[in-house]
């Protein structure tokens, strides 16, 4: 008795939820509602793209401020460049692996003919 009506709620439980999803179209796509649909709609008509005011940005600083901003992008330029030298020795690296690779393989075949 236990065992049919755990089996008929579950049964009345999937059919509620089957029940609440209505669509016309059986070849629509189930799309969630989201924070995002209303900003797209908001911003659908919008043709123009956002450009940096410079002399807006950096003018109205105060002096300590720009100071620090400055240094900031100093550091990141250097951080960026820190990075792109790592990446290459990274390249060249892997390079001396796959030449090395490659001749221990021609070795190894060298030793079995």
């Amino acid at each position: 008795m236990k065992t049919t009506f755990r089996f008929g709620l579950a049964l009345t439980g999937a059919l509620a939820l089957a029940a609440c999803g209505s669509s016309d179209n059986a070849s629509d796509d189930a799309q969630a509602d989201s924070v995002e649909m209303p900003a797209e709609d908001a911003m659908a008509d919008v043709t123009e793209t956002p450009v940096m005011d410079e002399q807006g940005t950096t003018a109205t600083l105060a002096p300590a401020t720009r100071n620090r901003l400055e240094e900031a992008q100093d550091k990141a330029e250097e951080a960026q460049q820190s990075a792109q030298n790592a990446g290459e020795a990274a390249a060249a690296a892997a390079a001396d692996v796959q030449a090395a690779a490659e001749e221990a393989a021609a070795q190894a075949e060298q030793k079995t003919n």
